[in-house]
């Protein structure tokens, strides 16, 4: 914990992957952060993502040539980073030819394959669909090309884990009330709001990454006009039962320009959106809309065999994107790129704010901002995160022999367990089963092979304090328990946390 008198170096406000990816890159060049989220990290855009680190190939046609460029270098890098969460996924792309001509697919999937530094992942090609394809018996012809799935929330808990095991104060449910310049330093006054106490913090430089809230942030704790405007571009997602069995996902064109995404999603469902709508209220609020829910059926009904019915829906989850205003005409227009805004005068503290960004280039992004605030800091380390991997990852990580040496360890793991616990924790999965030599050792079992050990792991290491944190963010199991399961884990973490707090 960080001593009220002590002045640190960096306070991020946001814990999205933005803030947490600044937090995180600025601790590990040796400078003192303090990482604050108002809710729970990536409880907001950062978990309502289509969960792929892609180059975006629609982009193309808005000529983002620079941010698709990033974007596909960073697949190879995030690729070694992140083995654990993310994987390689081809995309097959249905040709309905009223709707783009083959020249102009292959056009940009030639743009796609070069635009960025591709070492691993095949290239695109021409697909013919036969008999057995899942797809209409209209659709013939198609392209595949090559992007990457990741786990978007638990990519942002792992930049929160590497910000604290790097000295970093980081802590979520503690909003940002107030900030103010004072002298060559920032007072940040802080609202824990599971405790209801409040608490100060002196920085030499403020980091906005407040996401959808970013202009907000500027007109109630900056008390200040907000350099730029921004625009909420609603996404909201299906995940229903696995519509087909192959490994790859589907990019589907629609009348309306927009794209439609089917990915295999964990190993019994899939997720099918986005939708791209304009958004005006609270964020907090967002959720799924009937007629968004039609409209993605229509589109998937549209393409495949196996027609889906609005039973069939699991789950939904919906996120505004908080996009730079452009002044575009429409939301598939406003660009996904990001804009770094520095303020500072003479002596003042610097403030840096987050405009706009996307999952797959926060590591990028994270960079260009600590070489903003160089200057200020002249004793910082040089960049790193490009060549580290975050906690659970490793060299040469290997998924299925990681499974496999849990299994051996641990005879009572079923198959879907091992490899659940290899694929969201990686290594971290032997700090979960520490010292257990028997089942019984793992305690009290809620259903689908979680035990009380994993969720004291999480409330303990991950910062976890609802049992939605648990259930949805940093695991995904909150799809296969039942209600009862589910309740009963809300009941377990509030014990553990009575007796924490009695203690």
């Amino acid at each position: 914990m960080t001593a009220a008198n002590e002045i640190l170096d960096i306070i991020v406000v946001g814990g999205g992957i933005n803030g947490a990816g600044i937090a995180a890159d600025a601790a590990g060049r040796g400078l003192k952060v303090a990482l604050f989220e108002a809710e729970d990290f990536a409880s907001a855009t950062s978990s309502a993502s289509s969960k792929l680190i892609h180059g975006g190939l629609r982009y193309l046609e808005h000529y983002e040539f620079r941010l698709v460029g990033e974007a596909l270098a960073e697949r190879e890098v995030l690729l070694r980073k992140i083995p654990h969460i993310a994987k390689p996924m081809r995309f097959r792309l249905p040709h309905r030819p009223h709707l783009r001509p083959a020249w102009m697919i292959r056009a940009g999937l030639f743009l796609y394959d070069h635009l960025g530094k591709r070492t691993t992942l095949p290239a695109s090609e021409g697909l013919r669909f036969g008999a057995d394809s899942a797809l209409v018996p209209e659709i013939t012809k198609g392209f595949e090309y090559s992007d990457c799935w990741v786990d978007d929330a638990r990519l942002v808990i792992l930049n929160a884990i590497e910000t604290a095991s790097r000295g970093g104060e980081v802590r979520n449910r503690c909003r940002v009330e107030k900030a103010e310049r004072q002298g060559d330093t920032w007072l940040v006054t802080v609202l824990d709001t599971q405790s209801g106490e409040r608490f100060t913090r002196r920085a030499h430089a403020l980091v906005n990454a407040a996401g959808p809230w970013v202009k907000t942030f500027y007109d109630t704790s900056l008390d200040t006009p907000s350099p730029r405007n921004i625009r909420l571009i609603k996404g909201s997602h299906i995940v229903v039962p696995r519509v087909h069995d192959e490994p790859q996902a589907y990019i589907l064109q629609n009348e309306d320009n927009r794209i439609v995404f089917v990915i295999p999603y964990l190993d019994r469902f899939s997720i099918i959106g986005t939708t791209d709508v304009e958004y005006h209220g609270d964020p907090r609020q967002v959720a799924i809309d009937e007629d968004e829910i039609r409209y993605l059926l229509k589109v998937y009904n549209d393409h495949f065999k196996a027609k889906l019915q609005r039973q069939d829906v699991v789950w939904t989850y919906s996120g505004v994107r908080p996009l730079c205003d452009d002044e575009s005409d429409s939301p598939q227009a406003v660009t996904r790129d990001y804009t770094l805004e520095l303020e500072q005068e003479g002596s003042q503290p610097p403030l840096l704010s987050v405009f706009g960004g996307k999952l797959t280039t926060y590591r990028k992004l994270a960079e260009s901002a600590l070489q903003k605030l160089a200057p200020f800091f002249p004793k910082m380390g040089p960049a790193w995160t490009a060549d580290a991997c975050l906690p659970g990852g490793e060299v040469n990580f290997d998924l299925s022999r990681l499974a496999k040496d849990l299994q051996a360890h641990f005879a009572w793991l079923s198959d879907f367990t091992a490899e659940r616990l290899a694929t969201n924790y990686g290594t971290l999965s032997w700090k979960i089963m520490q010292g257990v030599s028997t089942e019984a050792d793992l305690g009290e079992h809620f259903g689908e092979g979680l035990y009380a050990r994993e969720v004291d792991y999480l409330m303990q290491d991950e910062f976890a304090a609802s049992v939605e944190d648990a259930l949805w963010r940093r695991s995904k199991l909150g799809l296969y328990l039942t209600q009862e399961q589910q309740q009963a884990v809300a009941a377990y973490m509030s014990a553990k946390q009575a007796e924490a707090h009695a203690a």
